[in-house]
């Protein structure tokens, strides 16, 4: 239980850490979003959980 609370603090460093460095791009990048159809981001974050759990299955495998 406690990488899942590593893992999701690591989450919080890198948006953080994204949103101090390169604020404007970020505004761009929620403003660009918008545009994009949901069922397109849906899919888009399907693919992201999916490859993220095959990628802690193959860490946690070795």
């Amino acid at each position: 239980m406690s990488d899942l609370w590593v893992g999701l603090a690591l989450v919080l460093v890198i948006e953080g850490a994204l949103y101090a460095l390169f604020p404007d791009a970020m505004k761009r990048m929620m403003l660009a979003a918008q545009g994009i159809p949901s069922a397109v981001i849906r899919r888009g974050g399907l693919v992201a959980a999916v490859i993220g759990v095959f990628l802690v299955w193959v860490i946690r495998g070795f």
